[in-house]
């Protein structure tokens, strides 16, 4: 099986890093890094006004950000897919490439979990910070862009990652919708061969898994440095929200 296996990698090794490019449209390893990254990216934006709004005493930005949140996270991620690849047409009068369909719908679903890890990291900060802000005469939006927002992302470093890295996973339902993506070049591959399923599915798990790892990985030592921040600091507040605390609003 061990020499199968080379020769698949050997013979195939370009169709599943790039997919058809320069002959066709990009896919394999690199459009679902692509398609993970823009993810992630367009998603954080979108993930931090649902946590703004989450936070919000409105009960109008309140009520839909929370239903938003609670039906994407609550639906499959492969329904919210073909929501997207089917409705958006019958919205535009025009049919929308796989990828571009993917790419909204991870948009979407990622910035709803981001929301929720944001929201927590503001949340875990507790009302004092914001109350020392607004004391020293910050603005509510002040106060959270300059004094809440900075400490709590830095601290959301590894669970973004950690998000990231669950995104990349997620890319593989897009074969569904003709995305050519990792998955989808390993499809076109066990087409061809037809008499070695294992072997093909097996390199593409190895993939994800080494991806997958050294992310993770990253993240773990990026959350031990900031542990050792923290505890080197011995509680103390940092200069950077000092600066923050008494800049001018």
């Amino acid at each position: 099986m061990l020499g199968d296996i080379v020769t698949i990698v050997r013979d195939n090794w370009l169709l599943l890093l790039v997919g058809q490019f320069p002959a066709g449209p990009l896919g394999g390893l690199v459009a679902t890094l692509i398609l993970s990254v823009l993810s992630i990216v367009l998603a954080f934006p979108v993930g931090m006004l649902i946590a703004l709004a989450r936070l919000s005493k409105s009960p109008f930005l309140l009520w839909p950000s929370t239903v938003l949140v609670y039906v994407a996270r609550g639906v499959p991620l492969l329904m919210l897919i073909f929501w997207v690849y089917f409705a958006v047409p019958l919205l535009l009068g025009n049919r929308i490439p796989g990828f571009l369909a993917m790419l909204i719908t991870l948009v979407i679903y990622e910035g709803c979990f981001l929301s929720e890890i944001i929201r927590g990291g503001i949340v875990a900060l507790g009302r004092g910070q914001m109350e020392a802000a607004r004391s020293l005469g910050h603005s509510y939006m002040g106060a959270m862009a300059w004094v809440i927002l900075p400490q709590a992302l830095y601290n959301m470093i590894p669970s973004i990652l950690s998000q990231f890295v669950s995104t990349i996973k997620e890319t593989t339902l897009g074969y569904v919708i003709n995305v050519p993506e990792l998955t989808f070049a390993a499809n076109q591959i066990n087409n061809q061969l037809l008499t070695q399923p294992f072997q093909v599915f097996f390199i593409l798990a190895i993939i994800y898994f080494i991806v997958c790892w050294s992310l993770t990985r990253v993240a773990v030592l990026i959350e031990r440095r900031i542990s050792n921040k923290r505890s080197g600091r011995g509680g103390t507040v940092s200069e950077a929200t000092v600066r923050a605390l008494t800049a001018e609003p």
